[in-house]
């Protein structure tokens, strides 16, 4: 039975390189960001059942993480179980446990993923992908905290706190039969949401920079940096992957690039198409949509985020770069979610 992962061994950094004693790190300060930390240290301060919802690559598992690294069972075990994979006996034996003799091959017995999470946290990802039998088997652990090994007839106490995540819609799932109703409601005591990485563009600079220290850490060379045509363009494109996609990238540009500065050319192809080239400031990226023209919307919010970026946060400088009134600027900043760009020296009343 493959190892559980718990908070004692590695945290990841991007490319699934393990990075010893590392605790989980939320990057961002934009609104989002703080919103979200505010909701998961209340969390943190209770043992209830947490349901992480988001997209995939948004850090779901991340958040459970820090649940448990600010919980009072930080000291014990944190178990991640990636549900994809228990869709079989043998695999379900690994959530359980089995005894010896269970079934063909039990030469000895096992505790399993659960047992494992004693007096810590068990975080079950992607939970929405379970089989219906094994809903119901879980379903009792959660309710009488207490797991029968396969092949085994008394049920053996557990102390653990659940946290499970999806990227599906639970309750819509329970309306089609394909996820236990009563298992959804045991496990949907407080739900946690995450924003997707297109929603804090604020935060793609941080994320970067915080992804190009832990690589030059693991190369052993200074960070690389981006430049303002690379940095343009990260912030431009929408991130399906989200936050693990924004990791890769950065890893591919880091690899591609030379004497330690990472142009647009070094990032992968699906990022840098969604740039085009505006006046002699360089390439200010634009996401598509699908048809080769961005929106009103996203344009105006792109050329926000590179002024204030070229004013380094001053919203006088940057209304003036823009051509705009500085009041007229500040609502649009906070329209488009921008605050975290901003210098809070120069934020003032405006309103």
């Amino acid at each position: 039975m493959p190892e559980p992962s718990t908070t004692n061994r590695a945290s990841v950094l991007p490319g699934g390189v393990p990075a010893q004693g590392k605790r989980p790190t939320l990057v961002g300060a934009g609104p989002a960001m703080e919103r979200l930390r505010g909701v998961l240290g209340a969390v943190a301060r209770r043992d209830c059942t947490v349901m992480i919802e988001g997209e995939s690559g948004s850090g779901k598992e991340l958040a459970a993480r820090t649940i448990h690294a600010m919980s009072s069972r930080q000291g014990g075990a944190f178990v991640a179980v990636d549900c994809t994979g228990l869709r079989d006996t043998l695999l379900e034996s690994q959530l359980f446990g089995h005894v010896k003799g269970a079934f063909t091959g039990a030469e000895s017995a096992a505790l399993g993923f659960i047992r494992s999470a004693d007096g810590g946290t068990l975080f079950l990802d992607e939970i929405g992908e379970l089989e219906i039998k094994t809903q119901a088997k879980l379903l009792r652990v959660i309710q009488e905290r207490a797991v029968v090994p396969l092949g085994a007839t008394r049920p053996i106490p557990v102390d653990i706190r659940v946290v499970c995540a999806s990227h599906r819609d639970l309750r819509a799932m329970a309306g089609r039969g394909e996820f236990r109703e009563d298992l959804l409601f045991r496990l949907d005591v407080v739900k946690v949401g995450l924003p997707a990485l297109r929603e804090r563009v604020e935060d793609i600079g941080a994320l970067a920079g915080h992804f190009l220290g832990q690589l030059a850490e693991l190369y052993g060379e200074p960070a690389c940096v981006l430049s303002a045509g690379a940095m343009d363009a990260l912030c431009a494109y929408r991130w399906p992957g989200n936050v693990r996609e924004l990791a890769n990238a950065v890893e591919h540009a880091v690899v591609f690039s030379r004497g330690g500065l990472i142009e647009v050319g070094d990032l992968p192809e699906r990022v840098r198409a969604g740039a085009f080239a505006v006046g002699d400031g360089g390439a200010i990226g634009v996401q598509t949509a699908g048809v080769g023209v961005p929106t009103l919307a996203q344009m105006e919010k792109d050329l926000i985020c590179r002024a204030l970026r070229v004013a380094m946060g001053n919203q006088n400088r940057a209304a003036a770069i823009l051509d705009i009134e500085r009041r007229r600027l500040y609502r649009k900043i906070t329209l488009h979610g921008l605050r975290g760009l901003v210098d809070k020296r120069s934020a003032g009343d405006a309103v």
